[in-house]
């Protein structure tokens, strides 16, 4: 109810050209002329095929890092509450000046001690590694794929913690029974996770799935919200409505697709 407005007036502003005058904010109607600018900006449309990609790679690397610590986390052992703690504190404390610091954007900070905390966590060690195992070169893909990953790894983690909660609750949701029969029919690890936890967290990969897509895709960190609020903050509403509602179809196509997809993996109990 307290977005419609707002909704419908960014639609309409998307059709218009908006000028501001004193005490009141003046349309003229453009048709599909924005939409076509927005289509056209190169800017906004390498922004939006960069965001896509990157989304596209990094939601299964969260998932499934997600699912591996919730795992871990799950397990009873000395300072489980601790662990727990420190991988949910991203979410509490989560700011864009915190991320670009940790990510090794030193623009906005120029601050020599978070210069210093980014060097330490160069990624130079990964190619180092790969060539130690003589790995590196072999495959120019796989290596852009693995120093990409690399390069990422704190955006992963600092991307996770709700995630990894909601598997958290959906782990602890299985009854003890389950586990009990599984040891008596010699079941072992890997067969326990794959025939029991499987199932039971799988409704919850659906959504931590589309979770992590709208997370992703609304982060006020990647270029495409960045493109759009530089047009904002310029006063050309109507281009940056138009590149939002753009944006919006886009995002809402890309959740249909990946839910319709994981749909087919996700194990329902029948009553």
């Amino acid at each position: 109810m307290f977005f419609l407005i707002p909704l419908l007036k960014s639609l309409w502003y998307s059709f218009n050209t908006v000028t501001i005058e004193p005490g009141q904010i003046r349309t003229e109607w453009k048709g599909m002329s924005k939409f076509t600018y927005a289509l056209n900006d190169p800017k906004f449309t390498e922004a939006l095929g960069g965001t896509l990609i990157e989304t596209l790679w990094k939601t299964p690397m969260i998932l499934i890092f997600s699912l591996f610590i919730a795992v871990v986390l799950n397990q009873k052992f000395r300072g489980r509450a601790l662990a727990r703690a420190v991988f949910f504190l991203p979410v509490i404390i989560v700011t864009g000046p915190v991320f670009k610091i940790i990510s090794g954007d030193m623009d906005s900070s120029g601050s020599r001690s978070a210069e210093q905390f980014s060097t330490m966590m160069s990624t130079d060690l990964v190619d180092e590694l790969m060539r130690f195992l003589g790995i590196y070169g072999i495959n120019n893909k796989m290596s852009a794929f693995i120093g990409a990953v690399a390069d990422n790894i704190f955006g992963i983690v600092w991307s996770s913690g709700i995630q990894i909660l909601l598997f958290l609750a959906a782990l602890q949701n299985i009854p003890p029974s389950a586990r009990e029969a599984a040891m008596l029919e010699g079941a072992t690890s890997w067969e326990y996770f794959w025939k029991i936890t499987f199932p039971y967290v799988s409704p919850f990969i659906l959504a931590n799935l589309i979770f992590t897509v709208i997370d992703s895709f609304t982060s006020p960190m990647n270029t495409v919200m960045e493109r759009i609020l530089r047009m904002k903050s310029e006063v050309l509403y109507g281009e940056a409505s138009a590149m939002a509602w753009i944006y919006f179809v886009i995002i809402m196509i890309m959740i249909g697709i990946v839910s319709w997809i994981a749909g087919k993996f996700i194990y329902y109990e029948n009553d």
